[in-house]
């Protein structure tokens, strides 16, 4: 009799590590599951919140004669990590940058068949979403 009870004793045994062995699986997908879903979350959050904050920059480069300098390039350069991005400007002139950083001072001048603008800074004390900077070519020299 005493030999039944400890075989019985070690089903039961087996059938509860069994089920705890489960359960334990059943706990750790459900915590990756929310994991990932809470993950996901904060980085669509956190996405809003930059379109949210960031700021362009856009104008005309105009030569000395106040034509439009068709084709000139416009560099703009951040100043925290002296990365420069170019734009060669359309056919009225015009130029643009986007997504830019409110936390940074950006530089921007033109150039165009040697002549050049002075530098002109977009300021990160400057809150405009959308900032408006023309460039003026000097006379070659």
């Amino acid at each position: 009799m005493e030999v039944r009870w400890v075989f019985a004793t070690e089903q039961a045994g087996r059938a509860s590590n069994a089920a705890e062995g489960q359960m334990r699986k059943t706990v750790a997908v459900v915590a990756a599951v929310l994991l990932m879903c809470a993950a996901g979350s904060y980085a669509q959050e956190k996405k809003k919140k930059g379109e949210e904050t960031s700021r362009s920059v856009s104008g005309a480069v105009t030569a000395a004669d106040d034509s439009a300098a068709v084709g000139a390039v416009v560099q703009l350069k951040n100043t925290k990590s002296l990365q420069i991005r170019s734009f060669i400007t359309k056919d009225d002139g015009t130029y643009y940058f986007h997504e830019l950083s409110p936390d940074v001072d950006y530089e921007l001048k033109a150039d165009y068949q040697g002549a050049s603008s002075g530098s002109k800074t977009l300021s990160s004390f400057d809150s405009r979403k959308n900032a408006t900077v023309n460039l003026k070519l000097n006379p070659k020299k």
